[in-house]
């Protein structure tokens, strides 16, 4: 019964994750912002409280928890503004990779023959970071519908597998068999 419960799980978790992503790409952002900002809000919240507990300990005064909680609470009011400066982030970086690998395509060109079909992808990179930068939502909305799409097919792929292979597995292991029988033996003193 555990494999029927196992992978139903994984199946309902990716379905409903990958259903999420692909039909409201652009809130899923903002909840994974949030679900950052509540991840350091919780080990905040704890070194907090654990200092209050123990005062009379000599605990040092948690500047970093109270840090972490201020930085999980901002992440959780603004996730729109985190979202999309990350967005912005990435576009920068893609942009700058692409220029970087154009720039060394072109510098090896001192040496040897590039054929053209190599600037493809560096050119490639460079119109990704641009697109992120100018037109932020549309670039992070199509990540996630790229993300939702993958998990939607781990979800039916997992389905399928249940559906095939693990509900049908015996429900008890078959008894190995160790060559002849072993009788009793008697313990010599």
């Amino acid at each position: 019964m555990k494999g029927f419960s196992d992978s139903l799980l994984r199946t309902a978790c990716a379905l409903v994750i990958g259903l999420v992503l692909v039909l409201f790409p652009d809130r899923a952002a903002e909840y994974l912002v949030i679900t950052v900002g509540c991840i350091f809000l919780i080990p905040s919240l704890v070194s907090i409280i654990a200092y209050w507990v123990a005062r009379a300990e000599g605990l040092r005064f948690p500047l970093l928890g109270i840090g972490s909680l201020l930085f999980g609470l901002w992440l959780i009011i603004m996730p729109g503004f985190f979202a999309d400066l990350l967005t912005y982030v990435l576009g920068f970086i893609l942009a700058m990779g692409g220029v970087q690998q154009i720039a060394s395509l072109v510098s090896a060109r001192q040496w040897m023959r590039v054929p053209g079909g190599f600037y493809v992808v560096p050119v490639l990179i460079l119109l990704a970071g641009v697109f992120a930068l100018f037109y932020p939502l549309e670039a992070r909305s199509t990540v996630f519908i790229f993300l939702g799409a993958g998990s939607l097919v781990y979800a039916l792929s997992e389905l399928v597998n249940w559906l095939g292979f693990t509900r049908r597995r015996p429900r008890k292991p078959s008894p190995l068999k160790e060559g002849p029988d072993v009788e009793d033996a008697q313990i010599i003193d």
